[in-house]
């Protein structure tokens, strides 16, 4: 690993801001390389980091962030989850046990192109239409079979009206009013 060193103050003289501690520490660095780096004690590094708003991690996370082989096992991992299923970064992040910006390095060296917000939501809008049509089309296999619209919207917890669009989403044909058995097809006379 590349480590910077952290001057105590800046040019100007002014101490180390917590931002530079802080993407260090994301970049892997340890608290106790921060403090022989900057030359401040453990305490204020610890403070500028909380101040900088860093997510800090357990020695185990840190070991795996720096084992060669671990990382890059994690860094696929997490390269699978963003392109296969479709995660977000956060989700990357969550899954790793690393910071939003961590899972995007992590992702970055593992091949994958970040995608943009606008890419994110069209990959979880799709997803989401394809389950609400499998949603819809189970409704409607069970409308069919008998099932009246307030059962299915108390079975499925939502709202009749919800039930309705999704049948309708679906092609249902539906029954008239009150009709509670399977739907009749005008044109089959008996």
């Amino acid at each position: 690993m590349t480590r910077h060193h952290l001057p105590n103050t800046s040019v100007d003289g002014q101490p180390v801001a917590p931002e530079a501690l802080r993407e260090q520490y994301e970049a892997g660095a340890t608290v106790e390389e921060l403090v022989a780096m900057s030359g401040l004690s453990y305490g204020t590094v610890l403070n500028r980091l909380r101040e900088a708003g860093t997510v800090m991690r357990t020695s185990w996370q840190t070991r795996r962030l720096r084992d060669g082989q671990a990382r890059r096992n994690l860094a696929a991992h997490l390269r699978r989850l963003y392109e296969q299923q479709g995660a977000t970064l956060a989700e990357l992040a969550a899954a790793g046990s690393v910071t939003r910006r961590a899972a995007r390095r992590l992702l970055i060296e593992a091949g994958g192109t970040p995608r943009t917000t606008q890419q994110t939501l069209r990959i979880h809008s799709a997803a989401n239409a394809a389950r609400r049509m499998k949603l819809a089309l189970f409704l409607r296999a069970r409308y069919e079979a008998g099932a009246t619209v307030p059962d299915l919207a108390e079975g499925c917890n939502y709202s009749v009206g919800t039930v309705y669009r999704l049948l309708h989403q679906a092609g249902t044909r539906m029954r008239p009013r009150h009709h509670h058995g399977p739907a009749h097809d005008p044109r089959k006379r008996s």
